[in-house]
């Protein structure tokens, strides 16, 4: 079905990309392409799909694959029709009804007649019944435009399928058509997602990395588990180095103490001994030269032990290198927080919400916020920030520390360094070393210090956000994060519910990431609707 020998790609920079990569994908096997932000996930899609020319190797497929991509800005200019490249068959069927049989156009059709019937049927299933075929793409949302793509797999019934983070911008009833869509289809796919419950709807995950493309036979579950028991052998050796290297270090220091006495006695005798000055000194020389060539092997032992620990903690996954830990809220447990009473708010002459909003939060609760795009999740939270006051009711506030990390984290400013972001945060006077130690417990090394925070991937912008609240002297009362999955790649996600889980104070969510969710232990969920 889909075969990789020797793929190799470099950027137009000629900074190589992966080189040698092998995999052999069967008919109806359905794989997750999974590994690191920056790995080339989404290219090795491309080179699949013949987007883009490999620069070594070859990749052959049984079948023209069908791929939907992660970005749609490129057909912004087309129709949802020419998107799908179907406008002329569909051109053709019109001219045909018409009345207007011709060869040529009998040829586009291919007797295709049911291509604009499915194809309705095809954007009503992904819930596109009010958008047309001669829409422009332009007029969509995010997830308007993933649904046209996928609405194409049914017209188009290909036999591979290639899907770059397909979940990305679907609400929650999308993605149940998604999972849905990916437990049935008889389609082979090989999908990009850092979804984990449609991680989980796959029959094998193949892990991209510096060592190449490695398959493991079972889901995301099965891959963790995997990864995890690699994680601790390597966390082993690396113990197992630390102490071999400890020990070396101590038969060096105590072999050079004992060939140090030995030198020194030898010393006193040939003194006594009256032996010729000449003598003495060749004596003295082969001592010398003993002694350094002592300290050369066990230089070399202890260099060699060193550079197998640096080799090994370098393959350290990230998570176990990074050091997280909140401050606790000013706030006791189970404080009123926020006291929402007959809440609504107008946009002109039309109230958002068809009835007023009742609602409590209590100081350390986790809840997650849900709706369908457009029901106000947005507005909810500028008004529980302050940044809105209600149209009608009250919202009595009791914390005075929040923090809102929204999908562009634009708590960061784009025009700052790494290092002076940081420092903006540096509430409590941490000496300049202490706020760079930080940063380089969140994986940012002296290399990232003073790079612009607009040059930041979203992951590295993840962590220096947290980096940033960890930093700053009293832990937020309030934490809202709007849609903080999004465009996270699987470890960055580790990362970012390691720290949330650390922290105790009171969390609002919004996401349709279930699994995510529920590894927050989120425990209510205010519905909107």
């Amino acid at each position: 079905m889909l075969f990789l020998q020797n793929l190799g790609y470099a950027h137009p920079n000629k900074d190589v990309l992966f080189d040698s990569l092998n995999l052999a994908v069967n008919a109806h096997q359905k794989i997750a392409l999974i590994g690191n932000n920056g790995a080339g996930k989404s290219t090795l899609l491309q080179l699949i799909a013949g987007v883009l020319s490999p620069n070594g190797g070859t990749v052959s497929t049984s079948a023209a694959p069908y791929y939907v991509p992660q970005h749609f800005g490129q057909f912004d200019e087309l129709t949802v029709a020419q998107a799908l490249h179907i406008e002329g068959k569909i051109a053709a069927l019109q001219e045909i009804l018409d009345g207007k049989a011709t060869d040529a156009n009998l040829a586009v059709l291919d007797d295709d007649w049911t291509i604009e019937e499915r194809s309705q049927e095809a954007l009503l299933h992904w819930g596109l019944a009010e958008v047309s075929l001669t829409q422009p793409m332009a007029n969509l949302s995010g997830g308007q435009k993933t649904k046209v793509f996928l609405a194409g797999i049914a017209i188009h019934q290909p036999e591979l399928v290639l899907l770059d983070e397909p979940s990305n911008h679907l609400d929650t009833a999308g993605r149940q058509l998604l999972y849905n869509f990916i437990k049935t289809t008889p389609s082979t796919l090989l999908v990009v997602s850092h979804d984990r419950k449609l991680l989980n709807l796959l029959d094998s995950v193949c892990e991209l990395s510096k060592r190449g493309l490695t398959l493991y036979g079972g889901n995301y579950d099965f891959y963790a588990e995997q990864k995890q028991v690699e994680s601790n052998a390597l966390n082993q050796d690396v113990k197992s180095r630390e102490r071999a290297l400890r020990k070396a270090k101590e038969t060096e220091r105590e072999a050079l103490e004992r060939k140090q006495k030995l030198d020194a006695r030898g010393k006193k005798n040939q003194d006594k001994a009256g032996l010729p000055t000449i003598v003495l000194n060749m004596m003295r020389n082969n001592a010398e030269k003993s002694t350094s060539r002592l300290k050369g092997i066990h230089a070399e032992k202890v260099g060699a032990i060193s550079q197998e620990l640096s080799e090994l903690r370098k393959e350290l996954p990230d998570t176990d290198k990074m050091k997280l830990g909140f401050d606790n809220s000013a706030l006791h447990k189970g404080k009123i927080l926020v006291a929402a009473t007959n809440v609504n708010y107008a946009y002109g002459a039309r109230l958002l919400w068809r009835e007023a909003l009742n609602f409590q939060i209590l100081s350390g609760e986790r809840l997650a916020l849900r709706g369908l795009n457009g029901s106000g999740k947005t507005t909810l939270i500028k008004l529980l920030l302050g940044e809105l006051e209600p149209t009608q009711g009250t919202i009595a506030r009791a914390g005075d520390k929040a923090v809102f990390i929204d999908q562009d984290y634009s708590l960061l400013h784009d025009q700052l360094s790494v290092f002076e972001q940081a420092q903006h945060f540096n509430a409590s006077g941490l000496q300049e070393h202490e706020v760079k130690i930080r940063l380089t417990r969140f994986l940012f090394t002296k290399d990232y210090w003073d790079k612009p925070c607009s040059t930041l991937s979203g992951g590295e912008k993840m962590r220096l956000s947290l980096c940033c609240l960890m930093i700053s002297n009293q832990a937020p009362d309030l934490i809202i994060l709007d849609e903080p999955t999004n465009n996270l790649d699987i470890q960055n996600l580790e990362i970012l519910t390691a720290a949330i889980s650390d922290y105790h104070g009171t969390l609002i969510v919004v996401s349709h990431d279930e699994y995510f969710l529920e590894q927050l232990h989120i425990e209510r969920t205010i519905l909107l609707g």
